[in-house]
C-alpha cells in the first residue's frame, strides 16, 4: 500500500481514537491536520515517499479557511442563532402550550401531541436544539407527569420533537450542508420541508396510536369546553411565530431574498416579538448576545478544524481510498447509499451532527453523485439520518439536554427507552424517503417551475 494511503487510514483512525479523550473537536481536527501534513513532508522530502503533499499543498489550508471566513451564506448562521435564543426568551412557547393543551388535552395523547407540534413550530423558529429540548423539557415535561404520563413516553417525546430543529428548515445544519455541497441554501430547505413534516407526523401517530391502545400511558386530562375565547387566544399566540416564519422562509422561497438576507430579517423579526411582548431588557439581550457568540464561535472553530482536516486527507488521497471501498461493496448502487446511511448511524452513537456534517458528508457525497443520484436527496438523506445522533446513546445530546432540566426523578435509562421508538419511527421515515425520492425533490422542482 503507497505510504499516502497509510497515512490516511493512520489519520482517520487517529481521529476516531481521540474523540473519546474528551479533547475538543476543533483543536483536535486541526492538530491531527498539522501533524500528518508534518509527516507527509518528511515523507516526502527525506524519504523519497510519493505523499501528495508538500509545502506548496500545505499553504493551500490558509487560502481554504480564508474563503471559509469570507463565506456570505455563513453569515446566517449567527443571525439564525440569535433568532432562536431570541424567541426562547420571549415567552411565545408558553403561550403556544396554554392555548394548544385547552384544544388537545382532553384527548388521550393530547398533552403529548400539544408538545409536539409546539416543537414544529419552534424547529420552523429556532433550529437550535439544546435551546428546543431545554425549553419543551420545562414546560411540556412536568404538565405531562402531572397528568399521569409514562415517563419514557413523556421523555422520550421531548427528546424527539425536540431534535426535529436540525432538519425543519431553517436548519443551521442544512446552511453548512449547502457550504461544503455547494448546493443551494434554498434548494435544502424546500426539499427538508416534506420530511420533515413527515416525522413530525409519525411522531403525532405513535403518540395517538400509544394513548388508544395503553390509555395509563397517555391519559386525557380535564380541560374545559372548547369556546370561542380558546380559539381566539389560540390564533393569537400561534400568529407571531406564523408570521416570522413566513418572512424568513416565504422570502427565502419566493427569491425575494437571499437566506443570509433572511437570517437578518427573522433576527430583526424576533427582537421585535420579544419587545412587544415585554420580554427584552439589557440582561436578556446580553445574555443573547453572549450565547450567540458562543455558539457561533463553537460552530466556526470546527468548522475551521474540520477544513483543513478534510484537505489533508484529500491531499493524502483519502478520498479516493474511500470512494474504491465504497465501489468496491458487493451491493447496487442503492445498497452502497444504504452502507453510508448504516455506517453514518453508527458513528452518530459516538460523534456529534457537525463532525459528521463536515467530515464524512464530503467524503462520500461524490461517490453517491457519481452513482447517478440527485444531491439534494441524498443531502436530505443524510440530515435524516443525522438526526438519529441526538437521540442515540452515549452521545445523545438531546438526551443530555432533558436531563440537564428534567426533575431529578428522571433517571438516565427511563430516556433511553423513551427514544427507542422514536428512533425507530426515524429509521422508518428514511426508508420512506430512500424509496419515494419525490418527498424531497417535488417541491423544489415546483420552484423552478
Amino acid at each position: 500500500m503507497p505510504a499516502n494511503e497509510i497515512l490516511a487510514i493512520i489519520m482517520f483512525l487517529s481521529f476516531f481514537g481521540l474523540v473519546f479523550t474528551g479533547f475538543p473537536i476543533a483543536w483536535l481536527l486541526g492538530g491531527l491536520a498539522v501533524i500528518f501534513t508534518g509527516l507527509a513532508i518528511i515523507l516526502e522530502a527525506d524519504f523519497n515517499q510519493h505523499t501528495g503533499i508538500d509545502w506548496n499543498y500545505a499553504s493551500l489550508s490558509i487560502e481554504r479557511v480564508w474563503s471559509v471566513m469570507e463565506n456570505w451564506v455563513m453569515v446566517a448562521l449567527p443571525m439564525f442563532i440569535m433568532m432562536g435564543l431570541l424567541l426562547d426568551r420571549s415567552g411565545i412557547a408558553e403561550d403556544l402550550m396554554k392555548s394548544l393543551a385547552r384544544l388537545f388535552g382532553s384527548l388521550r395523547g393530547g398533552l403529548a401531541v400539544t408538545v409536539t407540534l409546539i416543537g414544529l413550530i419552534l424547529a420552523a423558529t429556532t433550529g437550535i436544539i439544546g435551546a428546543s429540548v431545554v425549553l419543551l423539557t420545562l414546560l411540556g415535561l412536568p404538565a405531562m407527569l402531572n397528568q399521569g404520563y409514562d415517563k419514557s413516553l413523556a421523555t422520550g417525546t421531548v427528546c424527539a420533537v425536540g431534535t426535529l430543529g436540525i432538519l425543519i428548515p431553517p436548519s443551521i445544519m442544512l446552511v453548512l450542508m449547502a457550504d461544503r455541497m455547494s448546493l443551494s441554501v434554498g434548494d435544502l430547505f424546500l426539499g427538508a420541508v416534506i420530511p420533515g413534516a413527515l416525522l413530525g407526523s409519525l411522531y403525532i401517530l405513535y403518540i395517538v396510536y400509544t394513548g388508544w391502545v395503553h390509555p395509563e400511558k397517555a391519559p386525557a386530562a380535564k380541560t374545559e369546553p372548547l369556546s370561542w375565547v380558546t380559539v381566539r387566544d389560540l390564533f393569537n399566540a400561534v400568529l407571531p411565530p406564523l408570521v416570522l416564519i413566513f418572512a424568513v422562509l416565504g422570502s427565502i422561497f419566493m427569491g425575494l431574498a437571499t437566506p443570509t438576507e433572511a437570517a437578518g430579517v427573522g433576527a430583526a423579526g424576533a427582537m421585535a416579538l420579544a419587545i412587544l411582548k415585554r420580554k427584552l431588557n439589557l440582561s436578556v439581550l446580553n445574555e443573547v448576545l453572549h450565547e450567540t457568540t458562543r455558539t457561533t464561535a463553537y460552530i466556526f472553530a470546527i468548522l475551521i478544524g474540520a477544513t483543513a482536516f478534510s484537505l489533508v486527507l484529500r491531499g493524502l488521497g483519502g478520498d479516493e481510498l474511500i470512494e474504491r471501498w465504497l465501489l468496491g461493496l458487493p451491493f447496487e448502487p442503492s445498497g452502497v447509499v444504504l452502507a453510508i446511511l448504516f455506517a453514518t448511524f453508527l458513528l452518530g452513537f459516538f460523534l456529534d451532527w457537525i463532525e459528521l456534517t463536515l467530515i464524512i458528508l464530503p467524503l462520500v457525497s461524490p461517490v453517491v453523485i457519481n452513482l447517478g443520484f440527485d444531491p439534494i436527496w441524498f443531502t436530505i438523506l443524510f440530515a435524516v439520518c443525522l438526526q438519529t445522533s441526538f437521540l442515540t446513546p452515549p452521545v445523545g445530546f438531546a438526551i443530555f439536554y432533558l436531563k440537564g432540566a428534567a426533575p431529578k426523578s428522571i433517571k438516565t435509562t427511563t430516556v433511553y427507552r423513551g427514544v427507542l421508538p422514536f428512533i425507530a419511527i426515524q429509521i422508518l421515515g428514511m426508508l420512506v424517503i430512500f424509496n419515494w425520492q419525490g418527498i424531497v425533490t417535488w417541491l423544489p422542482a415546483q420552484a423552478y417551475n
